[in-house]
């Protein structure tokens, strides 16, 4: 994952960093040597979860992304799936990574029309050690990622396409699409 870092990372970083030195310098006062590592120590992961929680935060309100003119073509002579479209960075930073996820429901469970062997698994004693090798499961849902642009400028837009086997068995399927942005 290649996240680009803008001028909000840089910001509540400092302040993480100023914090935990803020509680290195506490620890260091403290007479008991016992407490000092572990101040210290407590300090360091409480600084770095927080680190954490906020490159999230920011990355999730500074980085925005579209998709349009999503389509979808299905190729019946290699059994495959192609959708294209557009991703357009809407926010004002640089995107490290758009990845569109596209998922495939089949008929049965998009509509609610769910018969009784759409979820239940038959297997066996000797399954659990064979690891189910010769067992001909159907998934009734499938998720494909792909990364579909790196380095997006502001305001910049790239068209992609991508492609994927598309299962024999899926009658009517129901698309759900989504984009995020890294």
């Amino acid at each position: 994952m290649s996240t680009l870092f803008n001028i909000w990372h840089y910001i509540s970083l400092s302040v993480i960093l100023s914090i935990f030195i803020l509680f290195l310098l506490i620890a260091l006062r403290e007479d008991n040597r016992k407490l000092v590592v572990q101040i210290i120590i407590s300090a360091f992961l409480v600084c770095v979860v927080i680190a954490g929680f906020a490159i999230a935060a920011v990355d999730k309100y500074t980085k925005k992304a579209g998709l349009y003119k999503l389509e979808n073509k299905r190729i019946l002579s290699i059994e495959k799936i192609a959708y294209s479209g557009v991703v357009k960075n809407e926010g004002n930073y640089e995107i490290g990574e758009v990845t569109f996820e596209i998922k495939l429901v089949n008929k049965g469970h998009a509509t609610g029309n769910v018969r009784a062997g759409s979820f239940f698994k038959p297997s066996g004693f000797f399954d659990f050690f064979s690891g189910g090798s010769n067992r001909s499961d159907k998934p009734q849902q499938i998720t494909k990622e792909f990364v579909v642009a790196k380095n997006l400028k502001p305001g910049e837009a790239k068209a992609f396409k991508v492609y994927f086997d598309y299962p024999p068995y899926f009658k009517s399927v129901s698309h759900f699409a989504k984009i995020y942005a890294h």
